[in-house]
């Protein structure tokens, strides 16, 4: 299979909506986090969320829902209507107070339709996504997270993969039989969510890990390493991997 993201999805793919979780606190990032959310970070020049807006429509996933939180409104005001990007953009927030990374899934719903891509708002995932939801469809799960062997490469293990199925996921209690990480991609149907309060601040770990507890989270293995913009060498990795990667040049992917 081929991870590279340098080539534009089939023009007669159609691919559901993407929800980006964009409305974390940023804490480990400290001060720099105080007067911009994460998605606004500078990141090989722009903000982070300009790399992922063009990264995604290059593969074919022009409607996006952005969750916001955490000075939401700065992402809106850049953002817009995501034409310049290539997407359809409409926004979902918290409101009063975080819902955490399931509560503002939940909220978000109306926008998705009955089935949907998530991806986490400090992410970039340089894979083709046509065939990770070809594989959603053909394994018929409520669920499906893209997984990576990492065996501690790029943070701890914590999914249990054998025979298409995600065993067993904890992002806090890892154990031996764990290889594999959650890459930062997953697709969700929206009765997973069924039960689910868009009102309640709650963790999207948890439907995985209730999920995989029930036999019904598909996993599809990627090969590439994923970057991310959580921490301070995070985004050292990921600008180092934007900089040398500019439109034009994505179909060479570092190792």
């Amino acid at each position: 299979m081929s991870d590279l993201a340098g080539s534009s999805a089939p023009p007669n793919l159609d691919l559901p909506p993407l929800a980006l979780l964009a409305g974390g606190m940023a804490s480990r990032l400290g001060d720099l986090a105080l007067t911009a959310p994460k998605s606004m970070m500078d990141v090989a020049g722009e903000p982070f969320i300009a790399h992922q807006l063009r990264l995604l429509a290059r593969e074919g996933v022009t409607r996006v829902t952005i969750c916001l939180g955490h000075l939401g409104e700065q992402i809106a005001d850049f953002v817009g209507d995501g034409a310049r990007f290539g997407c359809e953009v409409t926004y979902s927030a918290d409101g009063a107070r975080p819902l955490g990374t399931g509560g503002a899934l939940a909220k978000a719903l109306p926008f998705l339709g009955e089935a949907f891509f998530v991806m986490y708002g400090d992410s970039y995932l340089p894979i083709r996504f046509p065939p990770v939801w070809e594989a959603f469809r053909a394994r018929e799960r409520p669920g499906l997270m893209t997984v990576l062997h990492n065996d501690g490469r790029w943070d701890a293990s914590n999914v249990d993969f054998q025979g298409g199925l995600i065993r067993r996921y904890d992002k806090t209690r890892p154990t031996e039989s764990m290889h594999h990480i959650d890459y930062g991609l997953g697709l969700l149907t929206a009765g997973a969510l069924a039960g689910r309060s868009a009102g309640d601040a709650w963790d999207l770990a948890d439907l995985y890990g209730d999920l995989a507890r029930a036999g019904q989270l598909a996993a599809y293995e990627v090969e590439t390493r994923f970057y991310e913009i959580g921490s301070a060498d995070g985004m050292a990795e990921a600008t180092d991997y934007l900089m040398r990667h500019r439109p034009g040049l994505e179909g060479v992917h570092a190792p």
